[in-house]
């Protein structure tokens, strides 16, 4: 009997032990209660004592950077058009004890109300801005903008807004195909008028290559002329002084070459006196 009771004593002294002592690892934040009230907070990572249960007791909270994830939420722009907009918010509790104040400690009533606030905030960053001012290098800005003003609203519930990001812009289903008949009739457009302009300057490049054309011909032609009637005026002061050193020879060559040229063909037929002047070699080697 005093072996059980004995044994049941020491149950009861590790049990209290056990719930005299509590760990906080280096990703939680813990708070301590005294009976329901906060009595202590923010917890260095390591081994902690406190009263027994139900005097004390310990709440402990991710402190890591957690990430809200929101399904497409459709936003008015400054040109009056929905678009539909998929964002997610990083943030983490800072303060715990304000944290399980404001929410319970419940993460899903905090990820509600952090919701509402950045959709607000959007809503008002949108309305400012065309579609293609968000798309461009305003998104940036945007979200900083976005951030620090999230951070002054969530600091009263113990958390910081870490980074709000945009991961997708759309218009609705709606209206995107009109949107991108819009779109391809533009761009027809403006295909149209770059083919127009193409060819146009096409006509003018043509037409300058024509006249330079043309002008090169000419110049060409005029050059060709130049050169032979140099070319004629040469051959013709050669010919006078050949013709200057032994006329009756020269006459004679002419002859039989003008002989030769004539005569040529086998289906050639001359009908000439035969007395004729053309002849007048042909029965002297000097003529008549």
């Amino acid at each position: 009997m005093a072996i059980r009771i004995f044994a049941v004593l020491v149950a009861l002294a590790v049990l209290v032990g056990l719930s005299s002592i509590f760990i906080v690892n280096e990703r939680e934040v813990a708070i301590k209660f005294r009976l329901g009230e906060i009595v202590g907070s923010n917890y260095q990572p390591g081994l902690h004592f406190k009263a027994p249960w139900p005097i004390n007791n310990v709440r402990k909270f991710d402190k890591r950077v957690l990430t809200l994830d929101t399904r497409p939420e459709r936003f008015l722009t400054g040109e009056k058009k929905n678009v539909s907009v998929d964002f997610f918010v990083k943030w983490r509790i800072v303060k715990p004890e304000i944290f399980y104040t404001a929410f319970m400690g419940d993460e899903r009533q905090a990820g509600t109300r952090l919701r509402q606030i950045i959709n607000n905030g959007l809503q008002l960053e949108f309305e400012n801005r065309t579609i293609r001012q968000v798309v461009s290098d305003d998104r940036t800005v945007m979200m900083d903008s976005l951030t620090r003003k999230g951070n002054e609203e969530v600091e009263q519930f113990g958390i910081e807004i870490v980074d709000v990001r945009i991961k997708q812009i759309e218009l609705p289903v709606e209206v995107r195909n009109s949107v991108f008949e819009r779109m391809r009739a533009e761009r027809e457009r403006i295909a149209k008028e770059l083919r127009a302009q193409g060819q146009e300057a096409g006509k003018g490049i043509r037409a300058i290559a024509e006249r330079d054309r043309t002008v090169i011909l000419a110049e060409a032609q005029r050059d060709a002329e130049i050169t032979r009637g140099e070319g004629d005026a040469k051959a013709t002061e050669i010919y006078a002084k050949a013709y200057g050193q032994d006329e009756g020879f020269y006459e004679f060559y002419r002859s039989m070459n003008a002989y030769r040229s004539a005569l040529s063909g086998r289906q050639d037929i001359l009908v000439l006196e035969p007395d004729s002047e053309f002849f007048k070699y042909f029965g002297s080697d000097v003529g008549k």
